[in-house]
C-alpha cells in the first residue's frame, strides 16, 4: 500500500472508526453482492481496530498480533473467511436507520487492546440511542472484571457473549495461552461468563464455542453442558483455517462430527437432554442424544438444530446468523443462515449418522 494512502488508513481506529464484516457491509450498502440462496443477515457485525491490531495471539485468529505486521494491508483485512473493512460510525448509524427491516441488532466484537474498554462503552451507548437496536457485546474477558460488565449494561448493552472458543483447558492453553505468547487464561475467562450471567440475567450470556481445535465430541459436549447449567447457552462455530492465523494449514472438521454438535447443543440448550444422559464411544462420538425417538426425530426434521445459533432479534428468532462466516457459500455449509428445506434435512440427516 502507498505511503499515503496507509496514512489515510491508520486514521481509521476506533471509536469513530470500526470494521464491518463483509455481509454487514452488504446488507448497509456499503459493499455490492448477493448473498447465496438469498440469506438475509439479522446483525450488523462490527469490530474494534486499532494499529498492531489485537495484543493476544491466538493460534486459531486471523488477528493475532504476530500475524498481522501490517493490518491496515489489504491483504491483511480477512478475518473469519471475509474481508472487514472500516467504516465511518455516524455513517454506519446514518444507514442502519435505512437498514432492512429484518436488521434487529448490532454485535460489537472486542479485541485485546488498551483502549477496548472505553471505546466499546463508547460505541454501544451511541447506538442504543441513535438507532433503538438492542446492542450485544462479544467481550474481551483479559482486560475485563465485573465493574466494566456493569459498565456495559448502564451503556444499554443487554446480552454478552464470551468467547471461550476451546474446549478443554489444556487446548485453550496451548492455543490461546502461554506456549502461543497468549495472555489468555481459562478460569478467568469462565469467571467473567460467570459474572455477566449475574449482572445481565440467566439467559442473556452465552459462549462461543468452536468444533475442531483438537477436541472430542464429548469434551465439546461436556463445555455446551456446563455453559447452560450456569445459566446461559452456546453460540456454536465450526472451525475454518483463517489464512494469516497459525493454524492455517489445519483442515476444517467433516461436517460429519459437527452435525452431532450441533444436535446436542440445540437439545442441552432447550432443557431436553444433559450431557450426562448422553452415550460415547471409545472415541468420544455421540452414539445416542439422550432422548426418545420422537424428540430426537422431531429436531432432527425441522432442521433447527443445524441452523447458525447466536443473540436473537425482537421476533426471538436468531439475528446474529453471520452468513458464511465458517464456510464458502455452496453445498458445503455448517451455520445455515436460514431454514433448512428438504434437501438440507436430508443431507444433515445422513450427516449426523456418518463416522468418520
Amino acid at each position: 500500500m502507498p505511503e499515503t494512502a496507509k496514512n489515510l488508513e491508520f486514521q481509521k481506529q476506533s471509536p469513530e472508526h470500526l470494521r464491518l464484516s463483509l455481509a454487514a457491509a452488504m446488507t448497509l450498502g456499503f459493499a455490492g453482492g448477493r448473498f447465496y440462496r438469498d440469506a438475509k443477515l439479522g446483525c450488523i457485525n462490527l469490530l474494534l481496530t486499532y494499529p498492531g491490531a489485537c495484543k493476544a495471539n491466538c493460534a486459531f485468529c486471523g488477528l493475532a498480533r504476530e500475524k498481522h505486521v501490517d493490518f491496515f494491508d489489504p491483504k491483511f483485512e480477512k478475518f473469519i473467511r471475509v474481508t472487514w473493512k472500516a467504516y465511518a460510525l455516524d455513517e454506519v448509524i446514518e444507514r442502519t436507520k435505512n437498514a432492512p427491516d429484518w436488521v434487529h441488532r448490532f454485535c460489537i466484537s472486542m479485541i485485546t487492546h488498551p483502549k477496548a474498554k472505553e471505546d466499546t462503552l463508547y460505541v454501544c451507548d451511541r447506538l442504543v440511542k441513535e438507532t433503538g437496536l438492542p446492542v450485544s457485546i462479544l467481550c474481551a474477558p483479559t482486560i475485563m472484571n465485573e465493574k466494566d460488565l456493569i459498565d456495559m449494561k448502564e451503556a444499554g448493552a443487554d446480552r454478552i457473549g464470551v468467547a471461550i472458543d476451546a474446549a478443554t483447558p489444556e487446548i485453550f492453553h496451548n492455543l490461546r495461552g502461554k506456549p502461543v505468547g497468549g495472555p489468555h487464561r481459562w478460569d478467568h475467562y469462565w469467571d467473567i461468563y460467570e459474572k455477566s450471567l449475574a449482572i445481565f440475567g440467566k439467559g442473556y450470556s452465552g459462549v462461543h464455542l468452536i468444533y475442531g481445535l483438537g477436541e472430542t465430541e464429548e469434551e465439546l459436549i461436556n463445555a455446551i453442558d456446563r455453559a447452560k447449567d450456569m445459566g446461559g447457552y452456546t453460540h456454536l462455530f465450526c472451525f475454518y483455517p483463517e489464512v494469516f492465523s497459525a493454524m492455517k494449514d489445519h483442515p476444517q472438521p467433516p461436517a460429519t462430527g459437527y452435525r452431532r454438535i450441533q444436535m446436542a447443543r440445540w437439545l442441552i440448550d432447550g432443557g431436553m437432554t444433559r450431557a450426562s444422559k448422553m452415550t460415547f464411544d471409545d472415541k468420544g462420538r455421540v452414539l445416542d442424544f439422550g432422548v426418545d425417538k420422537e424428540t430426537y426425530e422431531k429436531a432432527l426434521n425441522s432442521g433447527e438444530p443445524f441452523e447458525t445459533s447466536g443473540c436473537p432479534g425482537k421476533d426471538g428468532k436468531v439475528a446474529c446468523n453471520r452468513p458464511y462466516g465458517n464456510e464458502k457459500p455452496g453445498p458445503d455449509l455448517r451455520n445455515y443462515p436460514f431454514t433448512l428445506e428438504s434437501d438440507d434435512i436430508a443431507l444433515v440427516s445422513r450427516q449426523i449418522k456418518e463416522y468418520e
